[in-house]
């Protein structure tokens, strides 16, 4: 493994603690969207309820695919 790899990886680690933690502490209402995008599935019954975001993931995965795309160029 290289060095360089490790430095990414603690980065990268960092940047996702830094991201939960500012959902954690009032920043969730940017991510209000998230699982209400059209084609999420959304299922409530009495004492049942199932999301299961669809959409949302697919948006999350091409943005991290953007990202990391620009990283690899960059790098």
């Amino acid at each position: 493994m290289s060095p360089q790899l490790g430095k990414m990886l603690v980065f990268l680690g960092l940047g996702l603690a830094l991201l939960g933690a500012f959902i954690w502490w009032g920043g969730g209402s940017l991510l209000g969207w998230f699982g209400r995008l059209p084609g999420d599935l959304r299922v409530e019954r009495p004492g049942f309820r199932l999301y299961v975001p669809f959409v949302s993931m697919l948006v999350v995965s091409l943005l991290l695919s953007l990202v990391l795309w620009v990283v690899r160029r960059l790098s």
